[in-house]
């Protein structure tokens, strides 16, 4: 076997992605050339998912074909999303790319796996789908409208239940506050909108399944759809139920704090519960779906595809790439091995889970697949303007700098307008 290289980061300065030639292998487990294949894999790199564990989740496909060389690739502080409109348009684009949803305007540069049945009848296929085409494949289900909560702070504060609507939320935070706790744990970089989307969305989409479209259309704008939320939210930062350090805090340190007991409530997707499996004496932790406001009967759950995989068009080597892509989304131990180190879900597939995880399995069992709705920029068919995700990130950190409630709606509604026309 050719020995496993890891490229440290893709980022401005780092070492270039460079197209590789060579004969490509048969498809879906058909026998490669003789001929050396580097399939470079540009990943999404967390505190659970490491460069170390990427390689080891593919080190059996590599024995099994040892002409094929898996490189995995860190895109560093860029991220993915970033990285891969940059290596494009510098006609440097890797042979797949993991944690990226297909969007209509990015299916043009991706291979259809329709004619693979790992790819079109895998979890969340047909809600990915764009045109009836099949252009990614996961491992499972990723829920993100979620509340991880400190069982300590709750009894401290003398709640007890969690929440089941957006006003017993913010009593419960009102509590916290009083009982002398920092009620939510957020911070800097890209989690400084997923409070508010977490707070927002079961509510939004709960009312109207067709949102999405209809701010695509112009039938609602942000304001009126989810101007309520940001109005809450900013009084919620105003009346210091979040961190007051949030602007200057990573995601790694905000994760750590709140294992730590520090913080009551983490808003944050399901690969917490692999952290907290993880983690050496975490405080006791809960966890409640996103909750409504009174009114909503059915609330909206953001739930993503664990690790969706693409092939990109310009790869060389597509057949070899779909036989990685087969192994990764169907081989028993690679697909147990992703969902249990994000914690996350799929059908036919148990692992063994902390109490925080059976929590967890609760919430999806009792959760239908009709309230699954994407969170940030969408997915799909289900998709907003490129570039909604970062503008509700940079308005969110303005929020909680202190800008009023009112002026991030109007840059919203603003950001819209000029995306759309």
């Amino acid at each position: 076997m050719i020995s496993r290289r890891t490229l440290t980061a893709i980022g401005a300065g780092a070492a270039a992605v460079t197209l590789l030639a060579g004969c490509s292998s048969t498809p879906s487990g058909g026998e490669s050339s003789n001929e050396n294949v580097e399939l470079r894999v540009l990943v999404n790199v967390t505190p659970n998912l490491t460069e170390d564990w990427w390689n080891e989740l593919v080190a059996p496909f590599e024995e099994a074909h040892p002409d094929i060389d898996v490189v995995i690739d860190n895109p560093g502080a860029e991220g993915v999303s970033a990285a891969v409109p940059r290596l494009l348009a510098a006609g440097q684009a890797p042979d797949i790319v993991q944690s990226l949803a297909p969007t209509p305007d990015l299916a043009e540069e991706l291979v259809d796996l329709s004619e693979y049945d790992w790819a079109s009848g895998g979890p969340l296929a047909d809600q990915y789908s764009i045109d009836g085409k099949y252009y990614m494949a996961g491992v499972g289900v990723q829920l993100q409208s979620l509340w991880f909560y400190n069982k300590d702070a709750f009894e401290a504060a003398g709640i007890t239940e969690p929440p089941t609507t957006v006003d017993e939320l913010s009593d419960d935070l009102a509590q916290l506050k009083d009982a002398g706790w920092t009620g939510i744990q957020t911070g800097g970089d890209w989690m400084s909108s997923h409070a508010l989307q977490t707070l927002a969305l079961p509510s939004v989409v709960g009312e109207n399944p067709d949102w999405y479209a209809d701010m695509n259309s112009g039938k609602t704008t942000f304001s009126k759809s989810y101007g309520d939320y940001t109005d809450l939210y900013a009084d919620w930062i105003a009346k210091g139920y979040t961190n007051a350090d949030a602007l200057g805090v990573k995601y790694p340190d905000a994760e750590q704090n709140f294992l730590a007991g520090n913080t009551a409530l983490y808003p944050m997707g399901s690969w917490f519960v692999g952290t907290e499996a993880k983690a050496e004496n975490p405080a006791p932790i809960g966890v409640f779906r996103g909750p409504a406001v009174d009114g909503v009967d059915d609330p909206a759950m953001g739930a993503n595809i664990a690790s969706p995989y693409v092939i990109m068009k310009e790869s060389k080597h597509q057949d070899a790439a779909a036989e990685l892509l087969e192994f990764l989304t169907t081989d028993k131990d690679a697909v147990m091995s992703q969902l249990e180190v994000d914690g996350n879900y799929r059908d036919g597939y148990e692992y063994d889970m902390t109490d925080l995880g059976k929590e967890l399995l609760a919430i999806v069992a009792d959760t239908p697949a009709s309230a699954y709705t994407p969170t940030g920029g969408g997915y799909g068919e289900r998709k907003l303007p490129d570039g909604y995700s970062g503008e509700l990130n940079t308005q969110t950190q303005a929020l909680l700098g202190g800008t009023p409630a009112d002026d991030v709606n109007g840059a919203m509604d603003a950001w819209f307008t000029a995306s759309i026309d």
